[in-house]
């Protein structure tokens, strides 16, 4: 069995391209989850270059390096955590705590590969996706900001208030009026 990780999954739909491709292109893998894919067995060089380069026609990546991956995965982490909020309303655990029960490493060690990385804090890069997810509600008018809020694990309305005009700008009400321009794709946060 093989694990190769790939970056940029960053929804269902994601995962549902690539089983695609994979299908398609009659590799044997068993399982696909936000940043990875397991193999049944190893794949030979060919077929490693062939996905590569189908996949990055997706705008996906196989990443070959273990630090990456490892950054990789607390991305993915972060929004399978965003998620689990939103759906339950609740937040279980600190992140920083889930990311270190899920990984098995120090989280200052994680922190700061993050960091040395990508250029911002675990916690900058998760207020960001909490942002982006709020921005996707706005736009939608279903909710008041107070349940976009709450579903997003904000103390309180004016906590959302005060993080969204922070990161864009703007505060929510105006957001919602001007929404759909100003919304970023998830993978480019």
């Amino acid at each position: 069995m093989e694990t190769r990780f790939v970056r940029n999954m960053v929804c269902q739909r994601c995962i549902l391209a690539v089983q695609q491709v994979l299908t398609q292109a009659q590799l044997p893998w068993d399982e696909v989850q936000l940043g990875e894919v397991r193999f049944r067995e190893a794949l030979l060089p060919a077929q490693l270059g062939q996905l590569s380069k189908v996949l990055q026609s997706l705008g996906f990546e196989l990443i070959d390096d273990r630090k990456t991956a490892l950054i990789e995965k607390i991305k993915q982490l972060t929004l399978h955590y965003i998620q689990t909020i939103a759906e339950t309303g609740v937040r279980q655990q600190n992140l920083s705590d889930y990311i270190t029960r899920q990984l098995h490493f120090d989280y200052s060690y994680l922190s700061d590969l993050f960091s040395s990385v990508e250029g911002v804090t675990i916690e900058n890069y998760f207020i960001a996706q909490r942002i982006e997810k709020a921005k996707e509600l706005l736009v939608y008018g279903q909710q008041t900001i107070t349940e976009i809020a709450y579903e997003l694990g904000f103390s309180s309305m004016h906590h959302l208030s005060a993080q969204f005009k922070k990161v864009t700008g703007l505060t929510p009400s105006h957001f919602r009026k001007i929404g759909l321009h100003k919304r970023i794709p998830l993978d480019k946060v």
